[in-house]
């Protein structure tokens, strides 16, 4: 078996850390995370994957040459500040003049102003004696990496290939492209990850990372841009979906969208059934939405608090709340998800009154 290209740490291994965890074993490099305090599901989820688990952060920051960090936007400063801590206590382990330094990739749905809040972070006196560390801005635009259907099946099973050559060249990212989805990665900031010696350009595209600004900001802003449209889409036909169902009327507005705004309706669908588990997340994701929307467009936060109210609603007050990702039980339909929202949602006024 070849050597890994690079080891890289992924915090946390939920179900985006996990697809870019396969999606990076598959094309050579080593992947580690530390799971201290997880569940039992992200510890076998880590493992089935082939992830290295590691026993602190310190250990983690010292082994590993990139960070990701893909946690929901609540978590996304203590996060950063835990890889801070780790890197500059007393009993870590300072890298050589040698050694490129550490680079820290925040791929988090959070605004403009709060990605440069834990930019800030790694900057300042508490880094003087201790390794630097570089930060990137970034934005996950689309699901986990998975296999293409067509994929060979011998492909699914073998997650460690062939390492591809480390500078990357347009057959290995073409080759890539032929057999994985990949969500669009853009990146921002004064640091590309494709610039670091040795692994950095093979990195970069196979996660189909492309820089697209020199500041910190841009690449979180054009995520909350894009959610804005998707996640605040499927907001509104959660609305639009469970009012039909307490009304007696959703099978006709299932029709009408369908003969009037077919792929809206298509879209509209499989938000809706997709969202349950993943609502808890949204939450934070729309304040995020509503910061950017008002702090760098001048608008009212008002239409995205509410969208993180209806996804609060569907985590806290639903059956839907408690759906997981492969094990989906309830909502699995429109029908479902609209009578799901309204029993709960009417179970929820009455313990209110």
């Amino acid at each position: 078996m070849a050597s890994p290209l690079a080891k890289i740490g992924i915090i946390s291994i939920g179900d985006m850390g996990v697809g870019l965890a396969r999606l990076l074993v598959a094309h050579g490099f080593a992947v580690a995370t530390n799971v201290t305090g997880r569940s039992a599901d992200t510890v076998e989820r880590a493992r089935g994957a082939q992830v290295e688990l590691l026993p602190s952060d310190e250990v983690l920051a010292q082994s590993c040459s990139v960070i990701l960090s893909v946690v929901p936007p609540r978590d996304a400063v203590a996060t950063a500040q835990r890889i801070v801590d780790a890197v500059t206590s007393p009993a870590a382990v300072k890298r050589s003049e040698n050694e490129p330094p550490l680079y820290f990739a925040d791929l988090n749905a959070v605004a403009p102003s709060s990605v440069k809040k834990i930019a800030g972070l790694f900057s300042g006196s508490r880094f003087a004696g201790a390794s630097s560390v570089r930060f990137v801005d970034g934005s996950i635009l689309g699901g986990p990496p998975s296999l293409r259907a067509s994929a060979d099946a011998s492909s699914s099973s073998n997650l460690s290939a062939p390492a591809p050559s480390a500078g990357g060249n347009d057959d290995d990212d073409d080759a890539i492209s032929a057999t994985w989805n990949r969500p669009s990665i853009p990146a921002s900031g004064p640091y590309k990850l494709a610039d670091i010696p040795g692994f950095g350009a093979r990195l970069a595209a196979t996660l189909n990372m492309r820089h697209i600004s020199a500041d910190v900001g841009a690449a979180s802003g054009l995520k909350m841009c894009f959610a804005s449209f998707s996640k605040g889409f499927t907001s509104l036909a959660i609305q639009a979906f469970t009012t039909a169902h307490r009304l007696g009327i959703l099978p006709d507005l299932q029709g009408e969208l369908q003969a009037v705004l077919g792929p809206h309706y298509k879209l509209a669908s499989k938000g809706v059934v997709g969202m349950a588990p993943k609502a808890y997340r949204w939450v934070g994701e729309m304040e995020e939405i509503a910061r950017t929307l008002s702090e760098e467009g001048g608008f009212a936060p008002d239409s995205f608090l509410g969208a993180a109210k209806v996804y609060r609603t569907v985590a806290d007050d639903t059956v839907l709340g408690q759906e997981k990702i492969g094990k989906r039980k309830r909502g699995t339909t429109v029908e479902d998800v609209a009578a799901a929202m309204a029993e709960g949602m009417q179970t929820k006024r009455k313990k209110d009154d």
